[in-house]
């Protein structure tokens, strides 16, 4: 793996190639991307393509990317400029994507700003409220975690945020009736931490669960969507914003093994299947 730096405007744009640039073989390069993870969330998944040059980055403001435009929100439609200026630069166009979660709002806007990027695109539960039938109310519901967090820390808020993401079904009385998750539940520390920036936790990445995909412009695109869903994810927000986003587009989503981290080795405590998610996206690719 080689690792190096784009220079842009507001941004020094920190980007790992594992293979060779220009790509060789028969396989376009896969650019793999997250949102808030950054480049690391892909050391397991990365090696089970050998086959393929595959691209990482920490995005702008995350990991080793260090801004300098002065902002700290997050926002899909910087984040889809500063990936188009990268395809762009290493000159390796149309590029396989695998995006998730927060990455995977970012690659729909790429592919919306910039079809002739991407030949195909595997989103992997997006988190987008707009395409929920509940969406005012999970929007109360990530409003629910950022007061905690402002109220008491990084511990009281991302124990609400577990409470948001791993609730199961529409987001009804019963689950604002709930009590405040004790931090404890999770392993964590109750303490204040004194943090109120977490790009997870605070309001710097609303804009990606706000964002509203525009189904005839993405149908439209040259480019191969595919929604993806965990299969241990059924039920859960980031699932049911994976099945609505399918059904905007008029499509099933395709279902991936293990949860919304499927696809890492142990890092984060978050412990997927990577062999048997490669496997799957490999099929899924291919198939393409």
């Amino acid at each position: 793996m080689q690792t190096h730096t784009l220079v842009i405007p507001g941004v020094d744009l920190v980007y790992d190639v594992r293979g060779p640039l220009p790509p060789t073989g028969a396989h376009r390069a896969l650019l793999m991307i997250g949102q808030p993870m950054a480049a690391e969330g892909f050391t397991a998944l990365a090696p089970h393509f050998t086959d393929r040059t595959v691209l990482t980055y920490d995005p702008r403001g995350l990991g080793r990317s260090v801004r300098k435009d002065g902002r700290s929100d997050h926002t899909p439609q910087q984040q889809a400029a500063d990936l188009h200026a990268l395809v762009q630069a290493l000159q390796v166009g149309p590029v396989d994507v695998f995006a998730s979660s927060g990455g995977a709002v970012t690659a729909l806007e790429l592919v919306a700003t910039h079809p002739d990027d991407v030949a195909t695109l595997v989103a992997h539960e997006p988190p987008i409220n707009a395409v929920l039938p509940d969406a005012t109310a999970a929007e109360r519901a990530r409003a629910g975690f950022y007061e905690a967090y402002q109220a008491k820390g990084s511990g009281a808020g991302m124990a609400a945020f577990i409470a948001m993401t791993s609730w199961q079904g529409e987001f009804t009385d019963a689950y604002f009736a709930q009590p405040a998750p004790d931090p404890a539940m999770f392993g964590m520390a109750a303490d204040d931490d004194g943090s109120r920036d977490d790009p997870l936790l605070s309001r710097n990445s609303w804009a990606i669960t706000d964002y509203r995909p525009d189904a005839s412009v993405l149908t439209a695109a040259p480019t191969r969507i595919v929604v993806a869903v965990g299969e241990e994810s059924a039920g859960t927000y980031t699932a049911r914003t994976a099945l609505g986003l399918a059904a905007l587009l008029g499509q099933e989503a395709v279902v991936f093994p293990s949860h919304h981290g499927g696809f890492l080795g142990g890092e984060f405590g978050y412990a997927g299947k990577p062999e048997e998610f490669a496997a799957r996206l490999r099929e899924v690719l291919n198939a393409g």
